[in-house]
């Protein structure tokens, strides 16, 4: 009984719309559970979903809360893709494949858009509190925002957006979902057009936009109390068009348009590039040459960089048709692998294509050509060459997981990853946004830094290494990650699990 009663938790997990740690725990229906079942497996959900928003959650506490010690795998400061800059296009990769579960039968549209724009709200909603500037945790025990510079971006905003426009587009086509799929290479690609042609409509808007868009001068006043530069103004000359450099891009005129310089995001990667920094990659004091826009605000999940993220969701819905019409281990496979390796390929030639050289003359190639520009793997720009490359190695990834979890029955040794990801929503806000070592540290003698989650760092793992790097990275490991898998497999037992 026992037994029994822990798969039909799982079952009715399988049919999320989303990825939990975007907001989205539904039970969902039997049609949609029997969706993302394996028939070859005995009606075991596919547990490499699990995994696989599992090792997200683990990739963004573990960038985030080591990545100041170790530069590494901190955010690249401009171009380039390093670990921590994968973190954002897997949650949407995994987004797209649990709305294709999800939304493989509708019985009624108008209830389904209700849910949609609902949840949407909610992502929303926790995003402003948790990202917006309300919530300081951990170290700030203060809390509340002035709503003159509240940010208006961030994560889960960003997770929301491609999702309502994503889930939206699934539903609007339901009516032509196909039951059954034919045998050619692109039947897959042709069954789900729709699908498709709404992503390469957001390609050519953010492509149009990033590259026509005229990008003036433009200004602003650096506020931090204390510091040397504090109530200067700076100006960034531009008056260009198609720079993706960080002053004068496209990306952030749009940000600074819409939402207003000061609700963007005030602490940048770029501070750690080698124009402003006199340690780069790390975060050293500036140069005294540094550039006027080293100090500048810049959001990383706007609204253009968004538009082209919708790529990373439309890729995920696609794994999720593939996982929905092909039953069998190798089908799957040789959809999900050939498609990854393509992607990530795509987006390395780009990064490396120059303006001389149109290679094989496809046309993204020919494009890169005609601008005389390569186009670089940027996080901060979501640019297609990154776009493309994340989503490959995403859909590699699920497809590592799916081989060793689901075909081989290799679990065990992933295990503490499924429980993470069952109980994405609680890790991410308890874990990355550090909402619970910020209770924790509520609680402290005499003076805040004195609290148990400071002893701990200090005393079990900064002193007993001799190194505050080390240490660091060992207390994210076993005090955040080991600790919250602990939790997770707990509450999983349980059966408890956080939904919104």
């Amino acid at each position: 009984m026992e037994a029994k009663k822990e798969i039909e938790v799982a079952r009715e997990r399988d049919a999320e719309v989303v990825l939990q740690v975007a907001g989205e725990g539904g039970n969902g229906g039997k049609e949609e559970e029997r969706a993302a079942t394996d028939v070859s497996s005995r009606s075991r959900r596919v547990a490499a979903l699990d995994a696989f928003r599992g090792l997200t959650i683990v990739m963004m506490i573990l960038v985030d809360d080591a990545g100041g010690a170790y530069e590494q795998i901190d955010h690249s400061p401009w171009n380039g893709c390093t670990l921590a800059d994968f973190v954002m296009p897997f949650f949407l990769f995994i987004v797209g494949v649990a709305i294709a579960l999800a939304l493989k039968r509708i019985t009624q549209v108008s209830a389904a858009v209700k849910k949609i724009v609902i949840r949407t709200l909610k992502l929303l909603f926790w995003g402003l509190i948790l990202q917006g500037g309300y919530s300081h945790a951990p170290d700030d025990l203060s809390y509340g925002v002035d709503m003159k510079k509240i940010r208006w971006c961030g994560i889960l905003q960003r997770i929301a957006l491609v999702y309502l426009l994503v889930a939206l587009v699934e539903v609007a086509t339901t009516k032509i979902h196909p039951t059954t799929i034919g045998s050619g290479p692109f039947a897959m690609f042709n069954a789900y057009r729709w699908q498709w042609i709404f992503g390469c409509v957001a390609f050519v808007v953010y492509m149009a936009t990033t590259y026509a868009l005229y990008v003036p001068d433009w200004s602003f006043v650096f506020h931090r109390e204390g510091d040397v530069n504090d109530g200067k103004r700076f100006v960034v000359n531009c008056g260009v068009r198609g720079h993706l450099d960080p002053a004068c891009n496209a990306v952030g005129y749009v940000d600074r348009a819409v939402w207003g310089i000061n609700h963007l995001y005030t602490q940048p990667v770029w501070i750690r590039s080698k124009d402003c920094s006199q340690s780069s990659p790390g975060m050293g004091p500036l140069k005294e040459d540094a550039a006027s826009w080293c100090l500048a605000p810049f959001e990383p999940e706007g609204l253009l960089s968004s538009i082209s993220a919708i790529l990373s969701g439309t890729v995920g819905v696609h794994y999720g048709h593939v996982l929905i019409h092909l039953k069998g281990h190798s089908e799957r496979l040789k959809h999900w692998l050939p498609m990854g390796f393509g992607l990530l390929i795509c987006g390395i030639i780009l990064h490396f294509t120059n303006g001389t050289n149109p290679l094989l003359c496809s046309p993204l190639l020919t494009l890169t050509w005609l601008l005389d520009i390569a186009i670089p793997l940027n996080k901060q720009l979501y640019s297609f060459s990154y776009a493309c490359f994340t989503a490959g190695s995403a859909g590699i990834v699920l497809s590592a997981f799916y081989a060793m979890i689901d075909v081989w029955g290799i679990r065990t040794p992933f295990l503490w990853l499924e429980w993470i990801g069952m109980n994405a929503m609680l890790v991410f806000v308890m874990a990355a946004q550090a909402i619970f070592p910020a209770f924790v540290n509520g609680w402290y003698y005499e003076t805040p830094d004195n609290s148990l989650v400071h002893w701990i760092q200090r005393h079990v793992f900064v002193k007993v290494w001799h190194s505050e790097r080390l240490g660091m990275l060992l207390y994210v490991l076993f005090a955040e990650i080991v600790f919250w898998a602990v939790v997770a497999g707990i509450l999983h037992k349980l059966g408890l699990y956080w939904k919104l």
